[in-house]
């Protein structure tokens, strides 16, 4: 017998084994064929009503048109690694804060605004002479070079040179974390009409609020086992994964003829002088209008900060604790800033306009501080610090950002640049000697935080100036 002859017959488990190639109406006849196509096409409709579904959702959270549908997802992975890169590092910086203790933040905060003057000479340098798809990768991979330097020099330096560094990170963070910030606003500003952006700066800012979320759990589970220095290349890794993306965003979002005019437009050095940030904010009373209302912001924001990093240094003795608290702080104010982009950024945006949702932000902060004054407790301000903080990613980012879509696209990147900066170091600066002098007169923690009412009430005023002027410039441009 031949040692390759198949067998006559085949076991009966093996037999169905051998015919699982005929086809199923060979196999089993017509009908278990025309139950199978009715199974695939269930399937194939279920498929298709869950698509439809995730568009009806989709289309609740963003009003987005099919041309744009790119830009605004490029856009919002954009944000996520700014905003996840930056606060990965946000909680070392806050630490150090609070080692070095409130007595010499003062100090830190004036340096702090020396080195934004310089730092916005040289943007205005860098703008004037290139497109804005050359100068946006180079800002980024500058600073990513000095969260390199950073990283090495905490692994080499002596623990008295650390005391150092930490402060000298603390200045350049606080110098970065707004550059890397207005950058990518001023680039969505530019790319998108002033229309577009109260239709999609709220979904966009959502990417923002995910890259916070993952950035700040990042360093609340990693910070012990990794060390600080680790997490800098972390933050680094994802600003380049940000310089990258530039390249990817669509031109514009016109047809025809003007397509080529904008495409040009768009490759062009944005031009100016060196100082045409500064002179223009002070000859546009909108301009100046934004600029102080950053200063009233920043300035409350301080003496928040400040009250903040006082009762945390007393009430924390572990350096790794207090950073998880920061952290763990971070975590919830992004947790509650996306929950509010998600169901009601964009529709106050579209529904009520910019004046109502960007009053929203003083509004909370006057009662804020009346409740502080009242119960001067850690609980309490973390409570507050976490409602300001979100209220302002969720509500008044978003809204500020558009009044600048009205703007010429040189302002846009050169004032835009010194309004979110330097004004708002300025503002650092008056809170952070006027908290200390106001503590010299004998004004505790209630005290201070009574003051902000009538400073907030100004505050609010302009709000609503600037929205009004920004509903009138609005319509200037359609009109022209």
């Amino acid at each position: 017998m031949r040692l390759n002859a198949k067998p006559k017959f085949l076991p009966r488990g093996r037999r169905k084994k051998h015919s699982s190639n005929v086809i199923p109406s060979e196999r089993e006849g017509p009908h278990k064929l025309r139950k199978t196509s009715r199974k695939v096409e269930r399937s194939f409709a279920a498929a298709q009503d869950d698509r439809v579904l995730m568009k009806k959702v989709f289309a609740k959270i963003v009003d987005v048109k099919p041309g744009e549908i790119r830009a605004l997802w490029l856009g919002f992975a954009f944000n996520f690694m700014v905003l996840g890169g930056y606060y990965v590092i946000r909680p070392i910086r806050d630490e150090i804060g609070a080692f070095s203790g409130v007595e010499k933040l003062p100090w830190m905060f004036t340096a702090t605004l020396v080195a934004m003057l310089i730092a916005n000479a040289l943007f205005s340098a860098l703008v004037a002479g290139m497109s804005r798809r050359k100068f946006i990768p180079v800002a980024y991979r500058f600073f990513i070079a000095n969260l390199v330097i950073f990283s090495v020099l905490m692994r080499v330096l002596t623990p008295a040179q650390e005391a150092w560094l930490g402060r000298t990170f603390f200045v350049w963070l606080s110098v970065a974390n707004l550059f890397v910030v207005t950058v990518f606003w001023a680039f969505m500003t530019d790319l998108f009409s002033n229309e577009q952006g109260k239709r999609l700066f709220g979904f966009i800012s959502i990417g923002g609020s995910l890259g916070a979320i993952i950035g700040g759990s990042i360093t609340a589970w990693l910070v012990k086992p990794m060390g600080a220095a680790n997490l800098l290349l972390v933050s680094a890794a994802m600003f380049e994964v940000a310089a990258q993306s530039v390249r990817f965003f669509p031109a514009d979002f016109t047809r025809g003829q003007q397509a080529s005019q904008h495409r040009r437009a768009e490759e062009a050095a944005i031009g100016g002088s060196l100082w045409s940030g500064i002179t223009h904010i002070f000859r546009s009373p909108y301009l100046f209008g934004l600029f102080a209302f950053i200063i009233f912001y920043t300035t409350t924001s301080t003496w928040a900060y400040f009250q903040q990093s006082d009762l945390a240094g007393h009430g924390f003795v572990d350096r790794a604790a207090r950073t998880t608290f920061f952290a763990n702080l971070d975590r919830t104010v992004n947790t509650l800033t996306l929950l509010g982009q998600f169901f009601l950024t964009g529709k106050l945006l579209k529904w009520l306009g910019v004046t109502p949702t960007l009053i929203i932000m003083p509004a909370l902060s006057l009662i804020g501080f009346v409740v502080i004054g009242i119960t001067p407790l850690l609980a309490v301000l973390a409570v507050f610090q976490v409602l300001r903080r979100a209220t302002t990613f969720a509500f008044m980012r978003p809204a500020r950002e558009v009044l600048f879509t009205v703007l010429r696209r040189e302002d846009k990147y050169k004032a835009k640049s010194v309004i979110d900066t330097f004004a708002y170091r300025v503002g650092d600066q008056l809170g952070a000697w006027s908290y200390p002098a106001l503590s010299a007169l004998g004004l505790g923690l209630r005290g201070i935080s009574f003051t902000t009412v009538p400073i907030i009430a100004v505050w609010l005023a302009i709000s609503l100036w600037l929205g009004r002027k920004q509903i009138a410039l609005a319509g200037a441009r359609r009109e022209s």
